[in-house]
């Protein structure tokens, strides 16, 4: 900690009348503030204690509630409301002291005074830290619960890690092309600048209502006591199919009516976490964005799936017809150990030609021939309508010569971080990605080229797709580093996801790490402040997600084995299922088996075609009709990706997101628009917080020993729709189901 907790150079606040706000971009200059003081403390113990605790809760409730039926994100908005009054409470009450300690010109105060705008910002970047997803824990995961193996808990944990910091490296490298630009505006950035500034405002409580702290009080405690009905008493009401209630011996009427299996026609959930679970609040996402997803579910799920699926696409009758898993052509599960060779882990030909080909359920292939589709529509889309000014502000990044007031302030104020800093640290987290991957024996399956490789794509494309992600608020999906590696290196399922995780997850995470920097620059936080808060929220993150993982792998008995769990435990695993269908698909048997020549679903590949060629109408119709705003906002991609986190979301996610989300942001927002304003984010904080409180306490309590609730019909997670997950073709035979 420096003398005063700063690493300003100049400590005079600026003031409009210095700087003219020339940022090019309008709204930014409708939305940043261009003034800054740079005597305010930021590194202060109110940062580092509401920091590293916020980012070490999100990170635990985040991984313990991901492995369970209905997964709950917690997002850092939470974090940004809640922590307001508690740091003002911590200013109000801690001694303001200053303590120094000998022999160095440094000293710290517990209290160096008012709760300030700076380190609430900091507070929020470590809770970026801890509410983004490591997805190396998904590999754990399927290595231990899934394919029942062991792995190294070195191996383990460095892999966690680097591929964590990896992506901080690259994030350090094109910080001049996509922070310091003002071309470069990311969006999605504007949204927390405006929830700052409305919170750093003074607030009056209104006559015969209540402040935000108090109507989120209430709003957690209604949370906390009311999830006691979905997790423990009731976890029916999470997801109820009247269909199936009225129809229980039919299961075409089943797969229609089931909002877990099926269609989810006539089905809704009575809990937040069926709201929120998988796609997130719906409270943050705007109108526009939800009816795009909206229209994208109900096109594939109402048009696309059952035309393919009652028509027998694909032999699709012979399997459910929403299903991650992979069929024998009998319509049983495939027994993946058959074409894995136990000794080497590795593809085994001969057990594949006597197993036979790997079968998708209708709608898991269709679901990756639409992500081919997004990923050529979303490049496509971009080029299209943000193209030229992508191409102008590119231009002008490089040139150097551009630069705003925001920029101006951040160099007069404050040292920057010096290059070299990234530089050594993307050599030692190369070198122990390496050793991850070539030491312990190749658990991983990577070999040195791989992550050379997979970390040369990262570089090559994070600025490409950063300029996409800074300019337009997209991210273009990727089944990229997959179909490399599976075409490069077949029949290994851990390199395969290792080598997403490197090539891919590591310029993923570049680019949240660079939005934050770019939220601190909007903020006027010191640089090197910045650099420490992202760095040690990064390891602390990564650290916490991996031991609640391994905790939970460990302690969990039969965790993500929905058929051997006792009645009523909620640790089924949906979307790590997934992902372990993913690595069979792409690392054991390979996409040459599966997309390719050698496989049954090449015609897939036209959807990259279709993808590219989408949006060029509603271009043409925009073009053509320009005073029609409306049509810009129908985007392709959205569209085509909106059913991307099925099918381990369910129908019932999407259709009480939809509702809760289009309720709020549509209606409310436009005939309650002051009450929208002053409580509809706090609403969404408030009933998350509930949730994970009461989720957590039920399992330190009860469900951990073992008393997952009280045994009656009710207790069910689940539906009630058992047929739903039954083959209708005629003669084929599947444990449970009635052969037709």
């Amino acid at each position: 900690m420096a003398p005063s907790s700063r690493d300003s150079v100049k400590l005079s606040p600026s003031s409009p009348r210095d700087e003219v706000d020339d940022c090019p971009i309008e709204e930014v200059r409708l939305t940043v503030p261009i003034t800054d003081d740079p005597t305010l403390p930021v590194l202060t113990f109110r940062t580092w204690f509401l920091g590293l605790t916020s980012c070490a809760l999100l990170a635990f409730c985040n991984q313990f509630f991901g492995y369970r039926q209905n997964p709950l994100y917690i997002s850092s908005l939470s974090v940004q409301i809640v922590v307001l009054p508690i740091g003002r409470l911590m200013a109000a009450c801690l001694p303001r002291k200053v303590v120094g300690i000998k022999g160095t010109r440094w000293s710290f105060s517990l209290n160096p005074g008012p709760f300030n705008l700076k380190e609430h910002v900091l507070i929020t970047i470590f809770a970026n830290s801890g509410s983004s997803y490591v997805y190396a824990v998904g590999v754990i995961t399927i290595v231990k619960a899934f394919y029942h193996r062991d792995i190294h808990p070195l191996a383990a944990m460095l892999l966690t890690q680097t591929t964590q910091l990896m992506g901080y490296g690259w994030a350090g490298l094109f910080r001049k092309f996509l922070v310091d630009s003002p071309y470069m505006w990311w969006p999605s950035n504007l949204v927390q600048v405006s929830l700052f500034r409305a919170l750093h405002e003074k607030e009056k409580r209104p006559k015969g209502g209540s402040t935000r702290l108090q109507f989120f009080l209430v709003v957690l405690a209604a949370s906390f006591a009311y999830y006691t009905v979905p997790n423990y008493l009731f976890p029916t009401i999470s997801s109820i199919s009247v269909v199936c209630l009225v129809w229980r011996n039919s299961v075409t009427a089943q797969q229609i009516g089931s909002g877990a299996h099926g269609l989810g026609v006539g089905s809704f959930g009575l809990d937040w976490a069926t709201v929120a679970g998988f796609l997130g609040t719906p409270l943050s996402t705007p109108a526009f964005a939800i009816m795009n997803v909206m229209a994208g579910f109900f096109l594939v799920v109402y048009v696309l799936l059952p035309v393919a699926y009652w028509s027998n696409a694909y032999d699709a009758r012979r399997f459910p017809i929403i299903s991650s898993n992979v069929f024998m052509a009998n319509g049983s599960r495939y027994d993946v150990s058959r074409v894995l060779d136990p000794a080497t882990f590795k593809f085994s030909q001969s057990g594949y030609d006597d197993a036979g080909q790997i079968n998708l359920s209708i709608f898991f292939a269709f679901n990756y021939g639409l992500s081919f589709a997004a990923l050529a529509a979303t490049l496509s889309h971009v080029a299209l309508f943000h193209g030229r000014s992508i191409w102008r502000q590119t231009k002008a990044t490089v040139s150097g010569q551009q630069t705003d007031v925001h920029t101006r302030l951040m160099k007069k104020n404050y040292m920057a971080v010096p290059q070299w800093w990234f530089h050594v640290m993307l050599v030692l987290v190369l070198g122990l990605s390496i050793f991850a991957c070539e030491g312990f024996g190749q658990e991983l399956q990577l070999p040195y080229w791989g992550v050379l490789l997979a970390a040369g794509l990262a570089f090559f494309s994070t600025l490409p797709i950063g300029i996409i992600t800074a300019t337009t608020n997209q991210q273009p999906l990727n089944v990229v580093t997959e179909l490399i590696i599976g075409y490069l290196y077949p029949g290994r399922p851990l390199a395969s996801v290792a080598f997403k995780t490197y090539g891919y997850i590591s310029m993923s995470q570049a680019i949240m790490f660079l939005m934050d920097f770019k939220l601190g620059h909007y903020m006027k936080i010191p640089p090197r402040s910045m650099f420490a808060v992202q760095l040690v929220g990064t390891v602390l993150a990564s650290s916490v997600y991996f031991g609640t993982s391994w905790w939970l792998l460990e302690s969990v008995g039969n965790i993500c084995d929905p058929a051997r769990l006792p009645a009523g435990s909620p640790w089924t695993c949906p979307s790590d299922e997934v992902f372990y269908n993913a690595s069979v698909i792409w690392g054991v048997v390979g996409p040459q088996r599966i997309f390719g020549r050698l496989g049954r679903y090449a015609k897939m590949n036209y959807f990259f075609l279709a993808g590219a060629l989408a949006p060029v109408p509603m271009w043409a119709l925009s073009r053509a009709f320009p005073e029609r705003g409306w049509i810009r906002l129908i985007n392709m991609p959205v569209l085509l990706s909106a059913t991307g986190v099925m099918p381990s979301a369910r129908s019932v996610n999407y259709l009480m997101w939809g509702a809760v989300g289009l309720t709020f942001n549509h209606v409310v927002y436009r005939r309650y628009k002051a009450w929208w304003a002053r409580h509809n984010y706090v609403l969404s904080a408030a009933l998350d917080a509930g949730v994970a409180f009461m989720g957590i306490a039920s399992y330190a309590m009860l469900q951990s020993r073992g008393v997952n609730g009280v045994n009656w019909w009710g207790l069910q997670v689940d539906d009630h729709c058992d047929l739903a997950r039954c083959p209708t073709a005629p003669g084929i035979s599947v444990p449970g189901c009635p052969v037709q």
